[in-house]
């Protein structure tokens, strides 16, 4: 297997995981990952990320506190959401959503089952880990690029470990709850979260894969 077969391997297998085994990852196999994620390039070498992980009790701790949060909290983002999308983003949105939802038999207008879907975000999906990454506020926006490579770096690592993850932006929605239950400082800003774990390869919601579009519909060549 070449390197190049070796990568597209792991990106063809890595999918977003919703529902985890409660085995808990050994603290060995937690550093190999986060000792690969560490690798990933930043602007001016400067590392920008800083990672939360939880493990053991913590992680129930901190999901079923969050899920009291947003049964009454109002999301805050450090980094605001999308104002719109456009038609082509909604459409690949729909697809997303159509297929996650098929996959587990429910249908859209039933908003009971839509909700409960929902609110498994804030159980992390029965993960027994939950990462939070923060980036330095005066690093701006390309802070934020760097620990999108991070995340991405770290999403593949977790495949070549036999692990499974999943990136969550509707964690960092609810910041302000993020900085008080881990005591991260104001000038750090949340980026994203990650769940992650072993996968429940027999849960249904497990099955879909998401579509990638073709080539010639997000890359331009310039030649002369």
């Amino acid at each position: 297997m070449t390197r190049y077969d070796a990568l597209t391997e792991l990106l063809d297998e890595r999918h977003s995981c919703r529902q985890f085994l409660p085995k808990q990852v050994s603290r060995e196999v937690l550093e190999q990952l986060l000792s690969a994620a560490r690798r990933t390039p930043s602007w001016s070498n400067t590392q920008s990320w800083q990672i939360i992980v939880t493990e053991g009790d913590a992680t129930r701790k901190f999901s079923d506190a969050l899920v009291e949060h947003v049964a009454s909290g109002v999301p805050q983002p450090d980094f605001p959401f999308p104002a719109n999308y456009n038609a082509l983003h909604r459409a690949r949105r729909r697809e997303c959503g159509g297929a996650l939802y098929e996959s587990i038999g429910v249908v859209k207008s039933d908003t009971e089952a839509t909700t409960r879907q929902f609110i498994r975000n804030y159980e992390l999906f029965d993960a027994p880990h939950a990462a939070i990454i923060t980036t330095d506020a005066d690093l701006g926006v390309y802070g934020a690029v760097d620990c999108g490579l991070y995340l991405q770096t770290f999403l593949l690592a977790a495949q070549s470990l036999g692990l499974a993850a999943i990136a969550q932006a509707a964690l960092a929605a609810y910041s302000p709850f993020l900085h008080e239950w881990f005591d991260i400082p104001d000038t750090r800003k949340v980026v994203a979260g990650i769940s992650f774990g072993y996968p429940d390869e027999t849960h249904p919601i497990n099955g879909f894969r998401t579509s990638r579009a073709p080539l010639d519909e997000t890359v331009r060549f310039v030649s002369d």
